[in-house]
């Protein structure tokens, strides 16, 4: 079988080597043109789904309901029907008790929406949770071109179970954004070693950021999704104050840490300035003898 990358598939190529063929049927499809009221105010393209695909689908059988943001329009940003897309999609799954996954690849709210995108991160991150509540799994992939930053990742954080690849990159703040604020001795964004040290998949995957890691390959993460969709999802009190203190044991354990390779070290990884080149396989021989426990209630 010839390997597809993930990380090169557009929204809709992800969907369909993530779905059963034949099976996805998409909701507020091209006919509707779904599209941003703001972005022309500025002089800006639009985009007639707003780059964010929903529907239906199946996964070996199982009925999903999935999305899968568009990297390649404006960083996958959310914007006012973006979010609304993606709330709705959360809210149905709530009354048809149906799991859900997300294909994630955002750079976080649209700066030319900057007050209904910020709305619509706290109403998707309410319906996820209501969801959740009620049962529901809510998986998300990591592993697009934009990465799954700002809002983006703080909806990611809220999921039942996270798949990432090492191409995935996850955090509040992107390293552009650092750098703005900071200045560039505190992070230099240009360092691609460093963002990948910081925010990529494996250094996720080690501190239990994220529940599964994969190769950057279409078919891994459509295995990944039907094993997170077996994994039965609980979001209580208990779970909450099981992640509270991991949280709080994790900043006391790497607070100091400067730099990945810090944090690997204090893992126990015998050679953590290598663990980047690592293939897959050698990676998760070593993440197993030594990373750090996931949300054990997911």
């Amino acid at each position: 079988m010839i390997r597809q990358s993930w990380y090169e598939q557009s929204a809709r190529g992800r969907l369909a080597n993530l779905l059963d063929p034949g099976s996805f049927s998409e909701f507020l499809g091209p006919e509707r043109r779904e599209m941003s009221p703001h972005l022309a105010l500025f002089d800006l393209p639009r985009q007639f789904d707003d780059g964010i695909i929903i529907g239906t689908g199946s996964i070996e059988g199982h009925k999903v309901l999935c999305a899968a943001q568009e990297g390649r329009f404006m960083g996958g940003a959310i914007g006012e029907i973006h979010g609304a897309k993606l709330t709705g999609l959360l809210h149905a799954a709530c009354r048809l008790q149906r799991d859900v996954v997300i294909a994630f690849d955002t750079g976080g709210v649209r700066l030319q929406e900057a007050n209904a995108g910020e709305l619509a991160i706290s109403e998707m991150i309410r319906a996820l949770l209501e969801a959740r509540a009620e049962g529901v799994r809510v998986v998300g992939l990591l592993g697009g071109r934009a990465g799954c930053y700002g809002g983006g990742s703080l909806i990611a954080g809220c999921c039942s179970a996270l798949v990432i690849s090492e191409q995935g990159r996850l955090s509040v703040s992107g390293p552009e954004v650092i750098e703005t604020n900071k200045g560039v001795e505190e992070f230099d964004s240009r360092d691609r070693a460093l963002v990948w040290r910081t925010m990529g998949g494996k250094h996720r995957y080690l501190i239990g950021a994220a529940d599964i890691f994969v190769d950057d390959d279409v078919a891994a993460f459509r295995l990944a999704a039907i094993e997170a969709l077996r994994v039965p999802a609980v979001l209580d009190q208990s779970v909450l104050a099981g992640e509270q203190a991991r949280l709080e044991l994790r900043l006391r354990r790497f607070g100091d840490a400067a730099d990945g390779i810090d944090v690997w070290a204090k893992l126990g990884v015998a050679r953590p300035a290598e663990l980047p080149e690592l293939d897959i396989d050698a990676f998760h021989a070593t993440a197993n003898a030594c990373r750090e426990g996931a949300d054990a209630a997911r």
